[in-house]
């Protein structure tokens, strides 16, 4: 499975939980942290990580890597899934084994700027890696872990995430990195207190 179709197909038991338990703040904030990424349903991430093993699985990666703290739990099912190790880089209190390799990226949500630090022990040159993370935004952190994986020699074949902002345009910033990306829920605004998710056309 690698057509973007099939990648992005939108997964039915999540898009039904964002329409009608999403908290929306604004044009901008999207919050499903109640089942996501702040208080976690182990079923469902269960389930929804299970879904981006299945689209993620014809890459055969051999490491799945994703970011502190959030990305871990999704992250974590897509490995098992997968039988594969996970590696998250770190984000709080970033000391790791030498040699590493970082990046600085802005944080618009929190304001500031987040560090990412990757120990080369657990990427290794001619790894193949799939990225995974909650939320697809700007695509910023996504961005900086392919940096980081080539740079370690790292082959990156794809990147999965459980929902994507799409008027936030972090997709295309994959893409052009020739990353191909699959997502279980697209969003495509938020308005008058509505998540307005993409649906396939019949």
């Amino acid at each position: 499975m690698t057509n973007y179709t099939e990648l992005n197909a939108p997964y039915g038991p999540l898009v039904s939980r964002i329409e009608s338990e999403a908290t929306i703040i604004g044009d901008q904030i999207l919050k499903i942290d109640h089942f996501l990424n702040h208080r976690i349903e182990p079923a469902f991430i269960m389930e929804l990580g299970r879904e981006l093993a299945r689209r993620l699985s014809a890459y055969q990666p051999s490491v799945i890597l994703t970011a502190e703290a959030s990305g871990i739990a999704p992250g974590l099912v897509v490995a098992q899934a997968l039988n594969v190790p996970l590696v998250y880089a770190k984000k709080y209190a970033p000391q790791v084994e030498s040699p590493f390799i970082s990046r600085v990226i802005p944080s618009p949500t929190k304001g500031g700027e987040t560090k990412l630090v990757l120990s080369q022990r657990y990427i290794q040159s001619g790894a193949r890696v799939v990225i995974v993370d909650d939320f697809l935004s700007n695509g910023r952190t996504a961005v900086a872990l392919v940096e980081m994986a080539r740079e370690a020699g790292a082959v990156v074949l794809g990147a999965g995430f459980v929902v994507e902002k799409r008027f936030k345009h972090g997709h295309e910033s994959i893409a052009a990195l020739n990353v191909p990306v699959a997502t279980l829920a697209q969003v495509e605004r938020l308005e008058n207190g509505k998540a307005i998710l993409h649906q396939p056309a019949p």
